[in-house]
């Protein structure tokens, strides 16, 4: 299928998303423009993030990047924070499943002459076993005689830092044996995919005290007991997984339902 040109005016558009089923991409109406204020306990990862995206708008050198670790601390929304705070310097987000990764060399030759700086947006970046996606993402990334072109990014989040499927995610040292090793071939090919991005990012599980933190900012206003209220939030937590910027939305939507 011919990708054909977007056909969006980029000036006036600001974050687009593949639409598999009507294969075209689609103008974002509504952005979901997140305050990084509201974004804590991860302050090193966006100092990072925001130099790397400042380099590639100034045309200085820049790298693909990478934010992988623990689940709902803020990985997705911290990119996300990069239209709120950029759009206004160029900055435009186009967002595709990792299962329309084929499309990306299509994709980058249609805005690769906008004088606007993209970012190609990769969310939940995992691979299964016996699947190919990996190989296009990394020769669009690096590998092909094209030079890469300079107003193109790809910013992915994961949960595994190798984008190894699951089977071979967890600590290789503490695999199960009954499952069969994967052979070097493959596991060279992804550990290779995960060293194109010059940038990579670990988010660690969030504390005790960052989720409360989060807590209070969302409950901010609210007449309610500041005891009762972590109390309530701390059982919520252990009861569905864990601590997270996540789970604290969950809490606050929970709070104003059901108490």
């Amino acid at each position: 299928m011919a990708f054909g040109k977007t056909g969006i005016d980029w000036r006036s558009t600001t974050a687009a998303v593949w639409r598999s089923n009507r294969h075209f991409l689609k103008p974002i109406a509504r952005v979901d423009m997140i305050d990084p204020d509201s974004l804590l306990g991860i302050d090193e990862q966006k100092a990072l993030l925001y130099k790397n995206t400042e380099n590639f708008l100034r045309g200085k050198p820049a790298s693909h990047a990478l934010l992988w670790g623990a689940r709902g601390v803020g990985k997705s929304s911290l990119i996300k924070t990069l239209l709120s705070r950029y759009h206004h310097y160029g900055l435009r987000m186009i967002q595709i499943s990792h299962d329309d990764l084929h499309l990306l060399p299509d994709i980058t030759d249609d805005i690769a002459d906008n004088h606007q700086h993209f970012i190609i947006y990769c969310d939940d970046l995992t691979f299964e076993a016996g699947h190919n996606e990996h190989r296009m993402l990394k020769s669009s990334m690096e590998g092909t005689l094209e030079q890469p072109s300079n107003n193109v990014l790809i910013y992915a989040t994961s949960n595994r830092r190798h984008l190894l499927p699951q089977y071979m995610a967890d600590n290789m040292s503490m695999r199960d044996e009954s499952v069969p090793a994967p052979d070097t071939e493959s596991l060279e090919e992804y550990l290779s995919l995960a060293d194109r991005f010059g940038l990579s990012l670990a988010f660690e599980p969030m504390s005790r005290e960052t989720y409360l933190s989060i807590v209070d900012r969302l409950f901010k206003g609210k007449k309610v007991d500041r005891e009762t209220l972590h109390t309530e939030a701390e059982r919520f937590a252990m009861q569905r997984g864990g601590h997270s910027g996540r789970m604290a939305r969950h809490f606050l939507n929970h709070y104003q339902m059901y108490l």
